[in-house]
């Protein structure tokens, strides 16, 4: 029999080479600690140690984000991993992820009928989503979904698709007022997308009965960038540009069913007339706008290809018109 001292120098020197293995062979390996030191694990795809794992291996409290930041940042260092999630309890989790912002999630609120199981749940979703081809990012955020339900359950309990979608949706409806910003606020987050390496889209309109041809020409704009940013006349520019009669919805309602399309990341409100100065501050890479326009007619486009950007016009669907909308409700 091994004494556990031997055991450990068993694992320290076997696992880096499993390791090493594993990711030359193009395998993702996950690795969730239960030594003092991470220096076992290195070189794993991620280490997903929880807040005392990572205070034994890096001495540091994780009491805040500020902390687990810190404690993460070292402990990436020094197990030179690709990501280091830390598991905070009630207080979430943070991903922290080379040449990526860090991401920090909080716990969502319920009631706790027993944290068995709550680790392994979130480990195993993680695992899941990266399999299925999700970046980290996405995968912390459906992983901390499906712990949240886990804990809810008396026992060791599992998390079953219906009880996740309906989590996530329920998520997804809690956050769509974090998409709509003001510019200097869409200007921080362009620049953490950026930072990310991705490409931004751009378009806008008025958008004051969102319909099927809206939600196609969003959607096509999105699949062909990473991340979607949607200029909306404020209720005085749609006044002035379409009279006193319109918007037939407000500005803020127009601004939420829009941020509650899922290709849409962000929603910016601008008063002018024409989204001239919002482009100009934004610089997207991209800018949309329908295939009933010249490239020379787009406004901002000169701007987007001076800096090397491009206008990208998209075929809009026939028969469908706001106007039109609102004329046949006016007859009826």
């Amino acid at each position: 029999m091994l004494s556990d001292y031997a055991k450990g120098v068993l694992c320290d020197a076997v696992l880096p080479h499993a390791i090493a293995l594993a990711r030359a062979a193009g395998k993702l390996v996950i690795a969730d600690p239960k030594r003092d030191s991470f220096a076992a694990y290195r070189h794993a795809s991620v280490i997903t140690p929880n807040a005392l794992e990572v205070r034994m291996a890096t001495g540091i409290q994780v009491t805040d984000d500020a902390a687990a930041l810190h404690a993460g940042r070292i402990a990436l260092e020094a197990s030179e991993a690709d990501a280091i999630l830390i598991t905070r309890s009630e207080k979430g989790l943070t991903l922290i992820e080379r040449g990526r912002d860090p991401l920090h999630l909080p716990t969502e609120a319920r009631a706790v009928a027993d944290v068995s199981g709550a680790g392994d749940t979130l480990v195993a979703a993680f695992a899941v989503m990266l399999a299925r081809g999700a970046d980290m990012a996405e995968s912390a955020l459906v992983a901390n979904a499906a712990a949240g339900l886990v804990v809810a359950k008396p026992g060791t309990a599992t998390v079953n698709q219906t009880e996740l979608i309906a989590a996530l949706h329920r998520q997804e409806l809690l956050a769509l007022d974090d998409k709509i910003v003001p510019a200097a606020a869409a200007v921080e987050k362009l620049a953490a997308w950026r930072r990310g390496g991705a490409r931004i889209g751009f378009t806008n309109g008025c958008f004051d009965l969102i319909h099927p041809g809206h939600v196609r020409l969003l959607n096509k704009a999105r699949a062909r960038c990473d991340r979607l940013v949607v200029g909306l006349n404020t209720d005085a520019s749609v006044q002035r540009l379409k009279g006193p009669t319109r918007p037939v919805q407000s500005e803020m309602a127009r601004a939420t069913v829009m941020a509650s399309i899922g290709a849409v990341d962000l929603v910016v409100l601008f008063d002018e007339d024409t989204p001239l100065e919002l482009i100009t501050t934004l610089r997207p890479d991209l800018l949309f706008k329908g295939a009933d326009y010249r490239v020379d007619q787009v406004v901002g486009g000169d701007v987007v290809m001076g800096y090397g950007g491009r206008v990208s016009l998209i075929d809009l669907e026939e028969g469908h018109s706001t106007t039109g909308i609102i004329k046949r409700m006016a007859a009826k």
